[in-house]
């Protein structure tokens, strides 16, 4: 991480604000978020700042990724205040968990604009810069459910699949280039989207869900840096977030069993 650039969408909070500061704990060269709200922004961008040293460069760009003109935009300005990119790390997400017949139209739109095109149109906003450069890293933030779905969450889950469809592709795309790309994908997490989801969320997703603990931003953000530095390209931070994907992956039977039955006991109990 010394000496790298590193861009991050999303950064005004959570994962992406943990992402941000450290990498500037690695001894980054510049980092520079980005996020819709600009008055939160600023206050994210001040506190990096303070984080950091002197020679390192931290900037923020206001910016709605579901916008592509807005998009490129930015790129042309992140690039020229960083001196270049090193890291490209899609983090900006927005979830609405519900019933499938609450979600409306708007939501689903919603979710594959900011969730998928956002994504999207950052990452083929800087394509050109990496080829040319033919090195560095490009990462994206999934979840959990964009490798199994879960009772709540068919508009978030769509477009987090989308995600990592995409990826699948832009991976291979980039292998003539020596640039890595991975895919992360968290569980539920420490942040203010979680506790946005929270006002929405179904019963039954809330039973889902249990008495699981909730992983730190710091320490997911610790792993994800980790898994992009050295190039992995499919990581699932947390032990027990990774042995849920493995099973999901090797025994995708068993795993709708064991959900399915959560549920049934559910309805059974709430009859």
């Amino acid at each position: 991480m010394r000496g790298k650039r590193v861009y991050i969408t999303g950064g005004s909070s959570g994962i992406g604000r943990a992402m941000a500061a450290e990498a500037l704990r690695r001894g980054a060269a510049g980092v520079w978020i980005s996020a819709r709200g600009a008055e939160r922004l600023e206050v994210a961008r001040a506190e990096l700042k303070a984080l950091a040293q002197p020679d390192q460069i931290v900037g923020a760009t206001a910016v709605d990724v579901s916008d592509q003109a807005a998009v490129n935009a930015a790129a042309t300005e992140i690039l020229a205040g960083l001196g270049g990119l090193d890291m490209l790390i899609n983090n900006a997400g927005v979830a609405h968990v519900c019933k499938l017949e609450d979600a409306t139209p708007d939501e689903y739109r919603r979710m594959m604009d900011i969730n998928y095109f956002g994504t999207v149109w950052t990452t083929l906003a800087f394509l050109p810069h990496f080829r040319q450069q033919r090195a560095g890293a490009i990462a994206a933030v999934s979840s959990t459910l964009g490798q199994m779905g879960l009772y709540g969450y068919s508009a978030y889950c769509a477009s987090k699949f989308a995600v990592s469809g995409f990826f699948d592709c832009v991976r291979q795309d980039l292998l003539p280039y020596g640039v890595s790309v991975t895919v992360l994908y968290p569980a539920d997490v420490d942040t203010p989207q979680l506790a946005e989801e929270n006002r929405t969320k179904p019963a039954e997703t809330k039973a889902l869900a249990g008495t699981a603990s909730l992983a730190r931003p710091e320490d997911v953000a610790a792993v994800s840096l980790t898994a992009i530095e050295s190039g992995s390209y499919r990581v699932a931070p947390g032990a027990a977030n990774a042995a849920i994907l493995l099973a999901n992956r090797l025994l995708p039977g068993v795993t709708r069993w064991w959900i399915d039955g959560e549920l049934r006991r559910f309805w059974k109990r709430n009859a």
